[in-house]
């Protein structure tokens, strides 16, 4: 199999995908700050710098060469209303959860379309928009959204696939963080467990040559939102 980069591998979810890749028997290389401890190759990046990205991956070139698959996980996810929010913040979260993303995939495009490889990108919650004192995010959310309808229409000539998957409340650091903000109760034994939610990215990842998932809404059996 090919390699699989994966961005924000050391966070909850990208944690456990690389995991879950690595059990599946695909090799992975890991895109983000302190890969190292990861296992796997990594390459060192900064997320919130999209234009020093093509650096970076040229540095690892050789493990690139056979991508089969790019999965962006990394976000970010201030909780501020819009009068709050100043223009780093909202540069940094278009950056790092959508800016990002485009450019790593028109970096490995050209061997994405060599191997007919697979672009996934974690979204939000299924069917969220226009949230209170969440804009950046969701706007970024939406940005991601869009990147991928496009991109779609774009490479299915090249056979590329790109399937976005909308998760319901995934049990991370992260997701505790945002709820506190919020003033929400947060159980992570109520929530998607990481490894489930890396398991069903691997499932689409693997699915036969002639189908494939465009969206993929992951909802918890006990929590929602």
């Amino acid at each position: 199999m090919g390699n699989v980069l994966v961005t924000g591998a050391t966070g909850g979810i990208g944690r456990a995908l690389v995991g879950a890749l690595v059990e599946a028997g695909h090799r992975v290389v890991a895109l983000g700050r302190d890969v190292g401890r990861l296992g796997v190759p990594g390459i060192e990046a900064d997320l919130a710098e999209p234009a020093t990205l093509a650096a970076a991956l040229g540095k690892a070139a050789g493990e690139l060469e056979d991508i089969q698959a790019l999965v962006h996980c990394a976000g970010i996810s201030p909780v501020e209303t819009v009068a709050e929010t100043d223009p780093e913040t909202w540069r940094r979260t278009l950056a790092v959860n959508a800016a990002s993303a485009a450019e790593l995939v028109r970096l490995t495009l050209p061997a994405l379309r060599r191997s007919k490889g697979h672009v996934i990108f974690v979204n939000a919650s299924p069917g969220m928009t226009g949230v209170p004192r969440w804009s950046a995010f969701v706007a970024s959310k939406a940005a991601l959204r869009e990147l991928a309808e496009s991109l779609r229409a774009e490479e299915a000539a090249h056979g590329v696939r790109v399937t976005t998957v909308f998760p319901g409340g995934t049990a991370t650091d992260l997701l505790g963080e945002v709820r506190h903000a919020f003033g929400r109760p947060y159980d992570p034994d109520l929530c998607i467990q990481p490894r489930s939610l890396a398991a069903m990215i691997v499932w689409a990842l693997n699915a036969p040559p002639d189908a494939y998932a465009c969206d993929l809404s992951i909802i918890g059996s006990f929590c929602f939102g």
